[in-house]
This record gives C-alpha cells, structure tokens and sequence, in this order.
C-alpha cells in the first residue's frame, strides 16, 4: 500500500504504550454541539458523533452513561481543547481564532472525554440512550 503522507510499506500495528491516546480512548461530539460550534466538526476529532441532539445538551452528559448497540460507554467529561482544533482539516491552514472562540463560548471545553465500560458492536443508525451508570446493566 502507498499513503503520499507515509511513503511505500505502510502497515497498521497494534501498540500497548499508555501514551496511544489523547485523554480518553473515546471522544464523543452531538451534532446539536457541533453546530453551536459553528465550524468543522472535524476539527474536534470525534470517535463518535451523536445526532438529534439539541443545542449543548451534551454538557449535561458528564457521569453519565451511553448505551449505544451492545456497548456501554461512559462520559467522563468535558474535553479540554487543544491548538489542533485551529487547523483546517482539508487544508491544514491554521486559524488561531477558532480556539479563542472555543474558549469564549465554551469556556475552553467541547466534546466529550469517554470510555468503555461494556464492549459491543455499534453501528450507524444505533439508537443511543443516556442514562445513570447504574442502570447502565453492566
């Protein structure tokens, strides 16, 4: 396989280290928070983006659980962004405003930080519950 950004011989690899992820293994975004955003949803890096959520709903999440599929997914917390929010996913140009705005409109957190508490297949079109994490059945 060639990839114009690695060159010739490119092969996925599983790693273990503990610095493979950025806080979370999980990042979850709302379409309702993406558009309050107001750019790119992209630019937040989501695993996961739930839609039919209004407004910044989200922001209610935190110690909650998702049930979505088979899987449980728990919502730790509001994710702190990061410079890599100003870079244009297409284009890679970068725009500093966009995370001044992040944090005058979101206090400097959007998304959620959130991890898997019971593993599952999930799929486009799941129909995603939030509830308690004791009733989550796991």
């Amino acid at each position: 396989m060639t990839c114009e950004a690695v060159g010739e011989e490119v092969q996925l690899i599983e790693y273990e280290g503990a610095e493979r992820f950025d806080i979370l293994p999980l990042l979850v975004a709302t379409d309702g928070a993406i558009a309050a955003f107001g750019h790119d949803g992209r630019r937040l890096r989501p695993n996961i983006v739930v839609s039919g959520v209004e407004g910044l709903t989200e922001r209610t999440w935190p110690g909650k659980t998702l049930a979505i599929g088979e899987a449980r997914i728990g919502v730790r917390d509001l994710r702190s962004r990061c410079v890599m929010t100003t870079y244009d996913p297409d284009t890679l140009e970068q725009d500093n405003d966009v995370l001044k705005e992040i944090v005058r409109k979101f206090h400097g957190r959007l998304a959620l930080n959130c991890f898997v508490i019971k593993e599952g297949e999930i799929k486009v079109g799941d129909t995603v519950t939030v509830g308690d994490h004791a009733s989550a059945g796991v």
